[in-house]
C-alpha cells in the first residue's frame, strides 16, 4: 500500500479531506463504514469519559450544509465502490462496505435537520445501487429520539435497511453521571429506547471501561443488567446487545482514571446478558 491503511485503531477522519463524510474500518462491522458527522464542531449534549473526540464541547450541531453532505456522500460511494480506495487504504480481508453510519463528533440526532439528511443518505444509497443492501445506522444516546423529526428519521430508516444503536452504558443514574456526564433517570432512558425501538430495529450500545484500575464491580452490572431486564418486561423490541471496551485513547478529562477491559471479563458479562434472553455481540 502506498500510503498508511486504515485499521480498527487508526480512524483517520480526515483521510479523505471531506467535511461530512469520512471512512473507517470497524471492529463492529468486521470492514469499512463509511461515516457521517454532522456534529463539524465538536459539541455533544452528552460528554462520555471514553469519547475519541478532541477538544469537546458541550452543545448541538450546527447547521447543516445538506447539498455539501450529498457531494460529499456520492464521491466516498463512488470511490469505494469504483474507485481504488479499498486497495489504496483498507487491508485485505476487509475490504467489503457494511454500512453507512451517523455518529461523528457529537449526538448526531441533535441536528435540525437530521432527518432530512437521513432522507439525502437514502437517496444516495438508491442511486448507487445499494439501498437495502447495506446497513444505514444511527449511532444515538437516545437524548432526542422522542422528537417528531427525529421519529420520521427513525421510521425512515426502518425502510432503508437501518439500524438504531443506542447508548445505554450503566443502569443507574450516578453511574450513568459519572460514565456519561449527563443527569439522567433510568425511566427516562427507558422511555427514549421504547420510542426509539418502536420506530426502527434497535441495538443497546454498551461500552464497559475499568475505573481507577477496577472493573465495575457487581452491583454496578447487576443494575445495568435490572434496566435491561425491564426494557424486556416493557416489550421493547430489542435486538440485542453490542458489548465493547475502549479500542482508542480517550480524548477526555478522565481519561487516565479508564482503561480498557480484557476479553474475559467481558466474555462473562455478555454471558449474562444472554442469560437473559437477548442476543449479544461481544467486541473487545
Amino acid at each position: 500500500m502506498s500510503q498508511p491503511p486504515l485499521t480498527f485503531e487508526n480512524h483517520n477522519r480526515d483521510v479523505m479531506g471531506l467535511t461530512h463524510v469520512y471512512p473507517v474500518v470497524s471492529r463492529r462491522a468486521a470492514g469499512v463504514s463509511i461515516g457521517i458527522n454532522l456534529n463539524i464542531n465538536n459539541a455533544c449534549n452528552w460528554a462520555c469519559v471514553y469519547c475519541q473526540v478532541p477538544n469537546l464541547t458541550r452543545g448541538s450541531a450546527p447547521d447543516l450544509d445538506l447539498a455539501l453532505l450529498r457531494a460529499e456522500l456520492d464521491f466516498m460511494l463512488t470511490e469505494v465502490t469504483q474507485g481504488h480506495f479499498m486497495q489504496t487504504y483498507v487491508a485485505e480481508g476487509l475490504r467489503r462496505l457494511n454500512d453507512v453510519a451517523f455518529s461523528g463528533n457529537g449526538e448526531p440526532t441533535s441536528a435540525r435537520l437530521f432527518d432530512q439528511a437521513v432522507d439525502v443518505v437514502i437517496e444516495a444509497l438508491r442511486v448507487h445501487g445499494l439501498l437495502g443492501k447495506i446497513k444505514l445506522v444511527v449511532i444515538t444516546n437516545g437524548s432526542f429520539a422522542l422528537r417528531p423529526g427525529v421519529q420520521r428519521a427513525f421510521r425512515a430508516m426502518a425502510a432503508a435497511n437501518g439500524e438504531i444503536w443506542f447508548k445505554l452504558d450503566r443502569g443507574r443514574s450516578a453511574d450513568i453521571l459519572r460514565i456519561n456526564n449527563i443527569h439522567l433517570t433510568p425511566g427516562l432512558i427507558l422511555k427514549r429506547l421504547a420510542a426509539a425501538a418502536a420506530a426502527c430495529p434497535t441495538w443497546v450500545q454498551t461500552c464497559m471501561v475499568s475505573w481507577d484500575g477496577a472493573a465495575p464491580s457487581q452491583e454496578e452490572t447487576d443494575v445495568y443488567l435490572d434496566l435491561l431486564k425491564q426494557a424486556l418486561a416493557q416489550q421493547i423490541p430489542l435486538r440485542g446487545v453490542l458489548l465493547y471496551s475502549l479500542a482508542r485513547p480517550s480524548h477526555q478529562p478522565e481519561a487516565a482514571r479508564i482503561a480498557a477491559l480484557p476479553l474475559p471479563w467481558l466474555v462473562a458479562l455478555g454471558e449474562r446478558i444472554a442469560g437473559l434472553g437477548l442476543a449479544v455481540k461481544v467486541t473487545p
